[in-house]
């Protein structure tokens, strides 16, 4: 009987530790991260859920947006994102085409949204095209 019990909490265990090994590899914080790591473009969302905000990686730049409710001709959808950067260091190197490639993935996700972003990246949409 001792035996039997000791197998079923073995079982018990390798099965609790490849699910949490399955959630660590799920887990859309570590694959930001890994993303910025390797300068790929990677996005987070929910799209279901209009309070939790947008987070994405590009070229090696972490971008938090904050998506705003509103009302489209039919029906209550995502009308306003408020785009910043966490670390404007990072911003080095980021060109026009860079922002316009961004912005494009997001109206992928939210063709109704207007996108707005914050200082320091709307001082290059600002600018004059030399």
């Amino acid at each position: 009987m001792l035996v039997i019990l000791f197998r079923l909490l073995i079982l018990i265990a390798i099965i609790l530790l490849v699910y949490t090994w399955v959630q660590y590899l799920r887990n859309p914080e570590r694959r930001l991260l890994l993303a910025k790591k390797t300068n790929e473009f990677f996005f987070v969302d929910e799209p279901g859920n209009s309070k939790k905000n947008v987070q994405f990686v590009y070229k090696g730049c972490l971008f938090d947006g904050e998506k705003y409710l509103g009302t489209t001709e039919n029906a209550f959808e995502v009308v306003d994102i408020h785009v910043t950067v966490r670390d404007h260091l990072e911003l080095k190197g980021f060109t026009r085409d860079d922002l316009y490639f961004m912005e494009s993935e997001i109206l992928k996700r939210y063709p109704h949204a207007k996108i707005e972003w914050k200082h320091p990246i709307n001082q290059l949409l600002i600018t004059s095209i030399e």
